[in-house]
């Protein structure tokens, strides 16, 4: 819901938006074996290889994650590791968005899966984390609803 309500704002502000979710994709594991460096394009022919291009030519990437354990979901880090196309492309992104939400409700719950998404944008010397929003108490389907991170969600996607 987090996602709907960033790209919510970002539309009612004219820009084209495109959501796509994991859950129902196909995303092996990087192999780690780097023909993507120079051929700009992963061995592995499955979903992860048309999500990167889509993120190559996005001017603003939002990424949206349950926490699990204290970080992201394994399906997004998964799907970063797969992005190393990226790396060495004349990717159009700069601004980097991060919503999720967690059963916890303390302060700095996000903070490792920032941390690890920072550690992503930090390979992209032309990318930044330009926002997150953190939704706690989050602990069943339809908890969200009525959350002030909700707003902040649409507030932030209108800013885009």
């Amino acid at each position: 819901m987090l996602a709907e309500e960033f790209a919510r704002g970002a539309s009612e502000a004219g820009h084209q938006v495109e959501k796509i979710g994991l859950s129902d994709k196909t995303i092996s594991f990087c192999k780690g074996c780097l023909s993507c460096i120079k051929t700009q394009r992963c061995i592995i022919h499955d979903d992860a290889a048309e999500i990167a291009q889509k993120m190559r030519t996005a001017d603003v990437i939002a990424f949206a994650s349950p926490i699990y354990y204290y970080e992201m979901c394994g399906q997004m880090k998964t799907m970063l590791d797969r992005a190393n196309p990226l790396y060495t492309s004349d990717y159009a992104f700069r601004d980097i968005y991060f919503l999720s939400a967690a059963a916890e409700d303390e302060e700095g719950v996000d903070r490792r899966a920032i941390s690890g998404l920072e550690g992503w944008i930090d390979c992209f010397e032309k990318a930044k984390l330009a926002g997150t929003v953190f939704a706690g108490g989050v602990d069943k389907v339809g908890a969200i609803k009525g959350h002030p991170a909700l707003e902040k969600a649409y507030e932030m996607g209108k800013q885009v």
